[in-house]
């Protein structure tokens, strides 16, 4: 399989295609690529029966392909723990060095730096990490650009991008951190949120938005 292949995989994953349908424009802002290519790639991984596809709703993965992203998770995530914990790597920095060494790693070291690791449960920048086994409790999908004006949330998580995590640690975003959702700018403008944890205000770009996930702030 192809190292795009897996990325597309690996992004279904995240966006909730375990469970729930995901848009090809949603895949098309999470990789930062044009519609046109995601249609592409979608109709190869239908052809290898990685992924279910609804015309006008959008893909999701088939038991195979479930089973086959929570591998190439598991293995990118780990591989990210390892190297903030163990070699204090900064944040933005993960991606591109786990996607070099998931593809190099056997399954004797990856337990070997999960059991050293303690069992994380979570990657760095919020993503689940299915157990060895395959357990793992399924994360929020809800994107801080579908909270309504006037929501408070958390943030729970964001899509591993070099360029998103830099610009959320130019504007202190964390994980954690509790917002107040003030308005959504018209024409794909910002949204703009009241961050009640470091109090202060942020214009969130329409992109952005749609790499952060949150949760309700009473769950």
């Amino acid at each position: 399989m192809t190292p795009k292949k897996e990325d597309y995989l690996k992004i279904i994953f995240e966006l909730g295609g375990t469970k729930d349908k995901v848009s090809n424009k949603r895949i098309a802002i999470s990789l930062d690529i044009a519609a046109a290519s995601v249609t592409e790639m979608v109709n190869k991984l239908l052809e290898e029966g990685l992924v279910y596809h609804e015309p006008y709703s959008g893909v999701y993965l088939t038991e195979k392909g479930i089973k086959l992203a929570e591998v190439l998770v598991r293995k990118h995530r780990i591989w990210e723990s390892f190297l903030v914990n163990e070699l204090n790597y900064p944040l933005p920095d993960l991606d591109k060095e786990a996607e070099v060494l998931e593809h190099v790693t056997s399954d004797r070291l990856l337990k070997a730096m999960y059991d050293k690791l303690g069992h994380p449960t979570h990657c760095p920048h919020g993503g689940v990490i299915p157990s060895m086994d395959g357990h793992y409790k399924e994360d929020s999908h809800l994107l801080l650009n579908d909270a309504k004006d006037g929501d408070t949330v958390i943030v729970d998580r964001f899509i591993d991008n070099h360029d998103l995590l830099t610009y959320l640690g130019d504007i202190q975003l964390d994980i954690g951190d509790k917002l107040k959702v003030i308005k959504h700018s018209p024409f794909e403008g910002p949204v703009t949120v009241q961050n009640l944890t470091d109090k202060q205000e942020n214009a969130i770009s329409y992109k952005a938005s749609h790499y952060i996930f949150i949760k309700n702030s009473n769950e």
